[in-house]
């Protein structure tokens, strides 16, 4: 039986910026492009990438990454009443941003493996299968 996935934000950014782990999320994204798979994304990680490259490399970068994300093989997943009382009762018992809580509970009611390399989401594995990419290391 073939998996579905859902592609955290860090994962998406491991992938736009050449990190370990971006075979892997390229793999992913080649499976969906050849519709192997189904890959989600949460409408927080659209956000997210979007300031997050503004951020560290201004409008202009960020617009381009969107034209990016728009061409990747993803199936937007929208909040409903539904996702967000799920997100919430993951925020209220477990310490995650608001962000984090969105795309754990997508991953939960989409039965997706979570693609992540943040330490924050690694507690979701008891709820969710996932796939760890290697996390950064620390430049101390």
């Amino acid at each position: 039986m073939t998996k579905d996935y859902i592609l955290d934000t860090s994962a998406i950014l491991s992938f736009i910026r050449n990190e370990q782990g971006s075979d892997t999320v390229e793999k992913i994204l080649n499976d969906g492009r050849m519709r192997k798979i189904k890959i989600y994304i949460s409408f927080i990680t659209f956000m997210e990438i979007y300031y997050t490259v503004w951020k560290y490399a201004g409008e202009a970068k960020a617009l381009e990454v969107m034209v990016l994300m728009n061409a990747l093989p993803f199936e937007h997943v929208h909040s409903t009443d539904r996702l967000s009382l799920s997100a919430g009762r993951i925020k209220a018992n477990n310490k995650l941003s608001v962000a984090d809580a969105f795309i754990a509970a997508t991953a939960i009611e989409k039965k997706a493996i979570l693609v992540h390399k943040d330490p924050e989401l690694a507690m979701m594995q008891k709820y969710v299968e996932s796939l760890i990419l290697p996390f950064k290391k620390d430049k101390n």
